[in-house]
């Protein structure tokens, strides 16, 4: 089953882009890193403290909803304007798929620009890359850390931007518990799943990273209130 197939049948209405949760009844908005953690230090640095933080929360919480043996998609969207005539693949199956072989079975779509109220939308398009395979064939540490670096170009890894409008946004897709984990950025995550008790352990374990925006969404999709 291709990745669009998948989410028609199991995610009907969900487009696979930023904000998962405000499309989905059944989700988790978590932020990342400690209360009062900024990403820059009183002299200017970079907040190294707050970044290996941020790493570490957003890797366990891929672990939580990801076993060895579940099949895995990893989705890529790429933002590009029609007139460009310059085109790239994003360096994320190259770099960070540790099977070499899958690199063949990269899947392509190109689909209308998924962010369609945005001034000139329709000079815009997206193109999906999509890679069915397993968690042990991915290197998921350095995807989830290129992701939270998305802001921070002095820090690595990275996924390549070049040619794209925007950093790609990438996307874990569960297919075996129907779960999918957005990590947008440093700021923090995105989970939606079919049924709530396939995230109700990772509520009830990192609810202290649930923002009080959205704190009373969660508890009473959870705790029945």
């Amino acid at each position: 089953m291709k990745i669009k197939e998948y989410i028609a049948t199991f995610f009907p209405g969900l487009i696979l882009r930023p904000s998962l949760y405000h499309q989905w009844d059944i989700g988790i908005h978590f932020e990342l890193a400690a209360e009062g953690m900024y990403q820059f230090t009183d002299d200017g640095e970079l907040n190294m403290n707050r970044f290996r933080c941020v790493y570490t929360q957003a890797i366990s919480i891929f672990n939580e909803l990801f076993g060895e043996k579940d099949e895995v998609y990893l989705v890529t969207n790429v933002y590009a304007s029609k007139s460009s005539r310059k085109r790239g693949r994003p360096n994320i199956y190259d770099r960070f798929v540790k099977n070499k072989s899958l690199k063949f079975n990269v899947m392509l779509e190109s689909l209308p620009y998924v962010f369609p109220d945005e001034d000139d939308a329709n000079q815009y398009y997206t193109s999906r890359y999509s890679l069915k395979c397993r968690k042990y064939d991915l290197d998921y540490r350095r995807i989830a850390q290129a992701a939270c670096n998305e802001d921070f170009p002095s820090l690595r890894p990275r996924f390549s931007a070049k040619y794209f409008l925007y950093y790609p946004d990438v996307f874990f897709v569960n297919a075996t518990k129907n779960v999918i984990l957005f990590i947008y950025d440093d700021r923090g995550c995105e989970v939606v799943a079919t049924e709530k008790e396939r995230i109700r352990p990772i509520y009830e374990k990192y609810r202290d990273l649930i923002s009080e925006y959205d704190r009373e969404r969660a508890e009473r999709l959870f705790d029945d209130v």
